[in-house]
């Protein structure tokens, strides 16, 4: 079987990951193609940012605990999203469910710029947040620019075969 992970074909069989980067195989109890996501950087990334968000805001005052859900919820949504994009199948809805990571990464970006103004949030949690979102950012517009590389290129594949039977 195939599936997408960082971007690079994998293949699966006897319940173990061949990676098409090296030549090892990577043993993985419980892991099958629908969980192919898991071995992805942004879906860890969003994970941390997940588990970060949660500690940032634990503790909150009832008055702002409404903020404090949503700046979890959001967070939540990145992983989700990357994980149900990738669990479709079909390369086209796993970019659309990127592209809807993004978005609520952004959500979260923006909670955390307004919970550092509103000093509700301290200069080194805000830090930590706001390194690991870059890097999650810049790793989400990478796996999509991948994506949408190889989704072109099987388009002009497709067209110059076409061209060649008539």
């Amino acid at each position: 079987g195939e599936c997408w992970s960082r971007g690079v074909l994998e293949c699966w069989s006897r319940g173990v990951l061949e990676c098409t980067e090296c030549t090892d195989e990577i043993n993985m109890e419980r892991r099958n193609k629908n969980r192919g996501y898991l071995q992805l950087h942004v879906w860890g990334d969003a994970i941390e940012l997940y588990r970060l968000t949660c500690g940032a805001v634990k503790g909150w005052p009832f008055e702002i605990k409404k903020s404090a859900s949503q700046a979890i919820a959001s967070a939540d949504s990145v992983h989700r999203n990357i994980a149900e994009g990738y669990c479709r199948r079909s390369l086209n809805e796993y970019i659309q469910f990127l592209y809807i990571a993004l978005a609520s990464f952004g959500e979260s970006v923006s909670g955390y710029d307004a919970f550092k103004a509103a000093e509700q949030i301290n200069a080194a949690s805000f830090e930590t947040l706001d390194a690991l979102a870059f890097k999650l950012e810049n790793g989400l517009l990478k796996l999509i620019e991948s994506l949408r590389t190889q989704t072109r290129a099987r388009r002009l594949d497709r067209h110059s075969n076409c061209s060649r039977m008539q």
